[in-house]
C-alpha cells in the first residue's frame, strides 16, 4: 500500500475492503495501482486480486499515469465517467420514449457505444437490460394510470402499451386483477411493511398472490394507495421479509451515479426479483 493513510475519504482498510469485494460504487473515487504489473485498475476490476503490499491506492487515473502505471485493458479505468454518462443518458432516452424504447442498436448508437458493450454496461449499472428497464418503467406507469381508472383499457394505452396482451403479460406485478387494482383493492387483504434503506423508506405491500406494491420515499400511505382494501400492518415476520428484500436489493450495488429516478427503479426491480425468488 502507499504511505498515505486515507484515500477519497476512506481509510486504507476501507478502500482495500471495497477493492476486495469489487465495489463499483468506488470506481470514480480512486484507482488501484499494482506495483508488480505496472497496471492501474478500477476498484471493481474483475482481475485476480494482488497481494495487499503490492498495491497503491491513488486519487485518479492521472495520478497513476504520473507514477508510470498503465491503464488495465480489462476494466478500462479511464472510461469510468464516459461509461456512467452513457448509461444515465440511455435511461433518460428510454423514459422519454413513453413505453416504446428504441431498439438496442439504436440506443447504443445514440450514446456512442457498440451494442454488445453498451448492453454489458447498462446491465452492470442497473441490474437490467435496456428492454427490461423499459418494461419495468412502463409497468410502473401502468399502475399509476390504473388507480381510479374508469376503464382498464384506457390505462393500458395511456401507459404506452401497444396492445392489451403486452400489458397482461406484466399484470402479475399487480398482485391482483387489473380491475381490482383500479378499484383500490376492493375485496383484497393487503399486508404492508415499511423498512429503512440507504435510498429512504421502502414500502412493501403484499396480497395472497404476492407483491402488489413497492415504493421508496415518503409517498402515499397504504390507505391512499388501496382505499378499498382490507389493510393489515405487517407482523414481525413480514417486516423481516421486507428487510431481507431490501438487503438483497442493496447487495446488487447499482451505480450511485445514476439519475435518482433510474436508481430507484433499479432498486425496486431488484426488490421484485428478490420477492419472486422467495
Amino acid at each position: 500500500m502507499s504511505d498515505a493513510t486515507s484515500i477519497a475519504g476512506l481509510t486504507l482498510d476501507e478502500a482495500w475492503e471495497g477493492f476486495a469485494r469489487r465495489d463499483r460504487r468506488l470506481d470514480d473515487r480512486f484507482v488501484v495501482a499494482v506495483r508488480t504489473t505496472g497496471i492501474y485498475c478500477r476498484p471493481s476490476c474483475a482481475a485476480r486480486r494482488p497481494r495487499r503490499e503490492n498495491v497503491e491506492m491513488l486519487a485518479d487515473a492521472a495520478a497513476a499515469r504520473a507514477r508510470g502505471y498503465r491503464a488495465c485493458r480489462r476494466c478500462c479505468p479511464d472510461s469510468v465517467a464516459r461509461d456512467r454518462a452513457a448509461v444515465a443518458d440511455a435511461t433518460r432516452l428510454i423514459a422519454a420514449a413513453n413505453g416504446a424504447p428504441p431498439p438496442l442498436a439504436a440506443l447504443a448508437d445514440a450514446v456512442g457505444y457498440a451494442p454488445h458493450h453498451f448492453l454489458r454496461l447498462f446491465k452492470r449499472d442497473t441490474g437490467l437490460t435496456p428492454a427490461a428497464y423499459a418494461r419495468a418503467l412502463r409497468a410502473a406507469h401502468a399502475a399509476e394510470q390504473l388507480r381510479g381508472a374508469a376503464r382498464v383499457t384506457d390505462a393500458i394505452y395511456a401507459a404506452g402499451y401497444a396492445a392489451p396482451s403486452r400489458f397482461y403479460a406484466d399484470a402479475a406485478r399487480l398482485g391482483m386483477t387489473p380491475a381490482t387494482f383500479a378499484e383500490g383493492g376492493a375485496g383484497v387483504t393487503i399486508r404492508w411493511s415499511r423498512v429503512d434503506t440507504a435510498l429512504g423508506p421502502l414500502l412493501v405491500a403484499t396480497t395472497p398472490r404476492g407483491l402488489c406494491h413497492a415504493a421508496l420515499g415518503d409517498g402515499p400511505t397504504p390507505g391512499e394507495l388501496f382505499p378499498a382494501a382490507t389493510l393489515v400492518a405487517g407482523d414481525d415476520a413480514h417486516r423481516r421479509w421486507a428487510a431481507t428484500l431490501a438487503a438483497r436489493a442493496a447487495a446488487e450495488r447499482h451505480d450511485p451515479a445514476l439519475p435518482d429516478d433510474a436508481r430507484r427503479l433499479a432498486f425496486l426491480e431488484a426488490v421484485r426479483r428478490a420477492a419472486a425468488d422467495g
